[in-house]
């Protein structure tokens, strides 16, 4: 992954070897200098309204998203879809000072972006940024995409996923049902869970247990399943828990972005990405569906 600063781009390497693209500002105009020799001017349409475009997509490309401008107030980004099928695709940008200290993140989501298609987008800054990555990005196919405010799907029920929280390598995330029809949902027992790898493709081997009590006390997973009637617009939740241990000895540890639900016998299936970062222990536990009161926490900041 590469950093875009305003004084040009930090390379990384790809494959077997790393592209160099520097951009330097000079007075109201722009140079760009690339591997192949020296600077050449760059004319007024090679700079955006947010800093100097990019001379090379590699060193500031990662999983189909591109930086292409930046300054300290701003920054122009492509996101690029190589798969077969629409996706929802979420990007996690970093942002850096002069000194190199992280100011924090900026995420953004593109939502029905086809295959082979690119969408533009820009991310406002704050003045003090100096330099931009491209921490993460996750994929979902838009047809199994989680979307608290989107249509209401044919099953009558939306599914989504919390932030989540953290301490001490123990790490507690809510999976949140909502009633979004016009008729009464009966809701029973565990949501169906399948957890998938970066490349969304099915992870095994790991023990799917019902309630937290092995993985910790007071995770609010260890409520007794009981049936639940939802009225239209009320809620429930099922919680999961998991500690991210890693024993020396005990394989390789287990990360799973991506996890596709079911919460109802025969729903279709809902992806979401609670970053199941499971170490070596190969157990998560999975509560029942719990009445929630209110609307569920946000989980994606808005698309674009």
């Amino acid at each position: 992954m590469g950093e875009f600063r305003m004084g040009g781009v930090v390379p990384v390497r790809h494959g077997v070897g790393a592209v160099a693209a520097v951009v330097l500002l000079a007075g109201c105009g722009s140079q760009v200098a690339g591997a192949g020799g020296g600077p050449s001017a760059a004319g007024s349409g090679s700079a955006g309204p947010c800093g100097v475009a990019s001379a090379s997509p590699g060193p500031v490309a990662k999983d189909g998203v591109r930086i292409t401008a930046a300054s300290a107030v701003c920054a122009e980004y492509e996101v690029t879809n190589p798969g077969g099928e629409a996706a929802d695709v979420t990007v996690v940008f970093g942002r850096s000072g002069a000194t190199g200290g992280v100011l924090g993140n900026e995420t953004r989501t593109v939502t029905d972006l086809a295959p082979g298609a690119t969408e533009k987008g820009r991310v406002e800054l704050d003045g003090r940024t100096s330099g931009v990555t491209v921490v993460k990005v996750r994929s979902v196919p838009s047809a199994e995409a989680s979307r608290p405010d989107g249509p209401c799907p044919a099953s009558g029920v939306r599914v989504s996923a919390d932030d989540g929280d953290a301490a001490m390598g123990l790490r507690v995330v809510g999976l949140h049902l909502r009633n979004c029809g016009t008729a009464t949902v009966n809701v029973d027992g565990y949501p169906e869970l399948q957890l998938l790898d970066v490349e969304h493709r099915p992870v095994d081997g790991v023990q799917l247990l019902h309630g937290g009590a092995q993985i910790a006390s007071g995770t609010g997973a260890d409520d007794p399943p009981r049936p639940l009637v939802l009225k239209p617009g009320e809620g429930a939740r099922s919680t999961l828990a998991w500690r991210n241990t890693a024993e020396a000895g005990a394989g390789d540890p287990v990360n799973a972005p991506y996890l596709r639900v079911r919460a109802l016998p025969g729903a279709a299936p809902v992806m979401v990405v609670p970053e199941l970062d499971l170490g070596t222990t190969g157990r998560l536990g999975v509560g029942a569906w719990v009445r929630e009161d209110g609307q569920p926490p946000a989980t994606r900041p808005p698309a674009r």
